[in-house]
């Protein structure tokens, strides 16, 4: 609900785990049925979702989707496997088993999701046990008018940000075009290549248009960054064993004219892409509309028409 968004920002990202309030973020990981299922989590009450709460008669219903126990490249072998003995909490050959937010617990063999119980165990559709580490790039410009000049709010005079929003084919809500992090890849190429597949289809390309498009780019993805946000993200496919963690961060087109000569084109997972105005208004995928939110805090952009509420515990 909007409400928990807006008082999300006064707690900082980095430290949304010192202060146990689970509810702020942890409502889609509880929701049913599991996504692409008819699977009904078990139900978790709002106060025995932590962890350090007892809950003896906890019954979660065993979940992992038929894509995963296929064994694809991406995801790892169901835990009791031959041969299968992953390094939780460290960095295990190719693939990062670390969490962004520290430590996890390690109960039976299995990670345990540290944002608190989920109702279902196993690792729906997620690849890997534990953390699955996705980037999420939010490129953004001022909007302007015919003369190039920045379009301010008319009610808080705040200049209007815009940033590139995907449909995605899933499930339809807008988003930013993110995705996951392959073996072995740098967050920075991730973030560049998700872009590049889902906003600028540089899959479809020819090997010349792909060259011109990464040069522009690099223009783009070479300059000061900000890190939006790093850490777990409350995704409905999270389980009591797997759950989504993020990087968000900021690519800042400041005089709009690197993507200008960019033409955006939906590829991949997105059924569609745009340039979107930024406000409160925007119904976004996941967490998505509270990384936006602190990009519009970071460049003084307009956000709410509204005065911020008091928060109310």
């Amino acid at each position: 609900s909007n409400s928990s968004a807006n008082c999300w920002s006064h707690l900082h990202p980095m430290n949304m785990f010192s202060s146990y309030n689970v509810k702020f973020y942890h409502s889609k990981a509880l929701t049913s049925p599991y996504p692409g299922s008819h699977v009904e989590r078990s139900h978790v009450p709002e106060d025995k979702v932590g962890w350090l709460t007892e809950w003896k008669d906890y019954n979660p219903v065993e979940y992992t989707a038929k894509s995963v126990l296929a064994g694809p490249s991406w995801a790892d072998p169901q835990i009791n496997d031959k041969g299968f003995s992953p390094k939780f909490n460290e960095r295990d050959g190719e693939v990062e088993r670390k969490s962004l937010n520290g430590l996890y617990v390690v109960e039976n063999g299995r990670p345990r999701n540290p944002a608190g119980r989920t109702g279902l165990t196993g690792r729906g559709l997620l690849g890997r046990w534990g953390p699955n580490h996705a980037a999420d790039p939010v490129v953004t410009r001022w909007k302007r008018d015919g003369s190039g000049n920045k379009v301010a709010h008319p009610v808080t005079g705040k200049n209007i940000l815009q940033f590139v929003a995907i449909k995605r084919r899933d499930c339809g809500e807008w988003a930013i075009p993110g995705g996951m992090v392959d073996p072995g890849e740098k967050i920075s190429a991730t973030l560049r290549r998700e872009f590049e597949e889902e906003a600028l289809n540089s899959l479809q390309k020819s090997p010349e248009e792909k060259a011109e498009l990464q040069k522009q780019l690099q223009k783009l993805f070479s300059q000061e960054h900000f890190v939006v946000y790093r850490g777990y993200v409350d995704d409905p496919r999270n389980t009591d064993n797997a759950w989504m963690e993020t990087e968000a961060v900021n690519y800042h087109d400041e005089t709009g004219e690197t993507m200008d000569n960019l033409p955006l084109e939906a590829g991949d997972d997105a059924g569609a892409v745009k340039w979107v105005d930024i406000s409160e208004k925007l119904e976004l995928y996941a967490s998505h509309s509270y990384f936006i939110k602190l990009v519009t805090e970071k460049w003084g952009a307009h956000w709410s028409e509204d005065p911020e509420p008091e928060c109310h515990e």
